[in-house]
């Protein structure tokens, strides 16, 4: 198991020198954007066996795609089983970088997160991204996937969780069919709202339509906690107009189910404002942040 010695970082985000990050996708390439979909599975049948202390995970306080990720392993308990480091919040054409700011890799040393995709893929020309899961025991980025390990994190350490369900079997079909039209209109759509009328409505529509669900339970999918809430929860609290009075107004339920989740402690733990590009606070929301 490699383990840094003395702290090493990148040098600061630089885009006079070295450029923006873009993302070069081929249309001649099939491989997908998020390259690596590597599974866990508790009986390692995937040949990535779910246990302690193999695997960690690189995020990004600002990332609403690493957050779910991070969301599962603290309402399943599994701080102890599953690493978890931080990126910077800024990058240049080198991608994501570890710095001073969240401290150095503690699995390789690594100052790049590209080192830890060019240690899987040499030559890796793909999108570099959080969360990335990393194995200790194969060197090797098993994926950067973020549904499917959101979904292995809550099925798959079972053994050493503290028995929360946040995917039921009986559940799942539900939540695929609530994340066909929450994922386009909500997650992808809230940043396009801002700019594209299109989207704008379409965002608001579904506003709309979870603020109806959300009139008479605590949660979007079979009275309990489960991965929709955490899906959609992580984009609220990235939404610019979640701090905007007349949002407030017109989506009562929707927020104040969002305030009400962010009083649980996993919740506060894995959530910094200050690294959104609105760092607003809401007016009604626990103001105390992990950072």
């Amino acid at each position: 198991m490699a383990q840094t010695t003395s702290a090493q970082y990148a040098s600061p985000t630089d885009v006079a020198t070295f450029g923006a990050y873009t993302i070069n996708q081929d249309p001649a390439d099939p491989r997908p954007l998020y390259r690596f979909t590597g599974r866990l599975t508790a009986d390692g049948s995937s040949g990535y066996r779910a246990e302690p202390g193999r695997y960690h995970v690189y995020a990004g306080w600002f990332c609403p795609w690493a957050q779910r990720v991070t969301l599962q392993i603290a309402l399943n308990g599994l701080e102890n089983v599953i690493g978890v480091s931080y990126v910077d919040n800024s990058r240049d054409a080198r991608g994501w970088a570890f710095r001073e700011t969240y401290g150095p890799d503690p699995v390789n040393g690594f100052t790049l997160l590209r080192d830890a995709y060019e240690a899987t893929e040499p030559g890796f020309d793909g999108h570099v991204s959080v969360p990335t899961l990393w194995d200790r025991q194969t060197h090797q980025v098993v994926s950067n996937d973020y549904t499917t390990l959101g979904i292995d994190l809550a099925t798959q350490f079972t053994a050493w969780s503290n028995g929360a369900d946040l995917y039921p079997e009986h559940l799942r079909a539900e939540i695929a069919e609530l994340d066909a039209w929450v994922g386009p209109a909500v997650n992808r759509g809230a940043h396009r709202a801002a700019h594209d009328e299109t989207a704008r409505t379409a965002l608001l529509d579904a506003f709309a339509r979870l603020d109806h669900r959300l009139a008479d339970t605590p949660y979007l999918v079979g009275g309990q906690l489960t991965e929709a809430d955490l899906r959609l929860w992580v984009t609220l609290a990235r939404y610019p107009g979640r701090a905007d009075e007349q949002e407030r107004r017109d989506h009562p339920n929707l927020w104040a189910y969002a305030r009400r989740l962010y009083q649980l402690p996993a919740f506060q733990a894995t959530t910094d404002f200050t690294t959104f590009a609105d760092p607003t606070i809401p007016p009604g929301w626990n103001t105390r942040t992990a950072a």
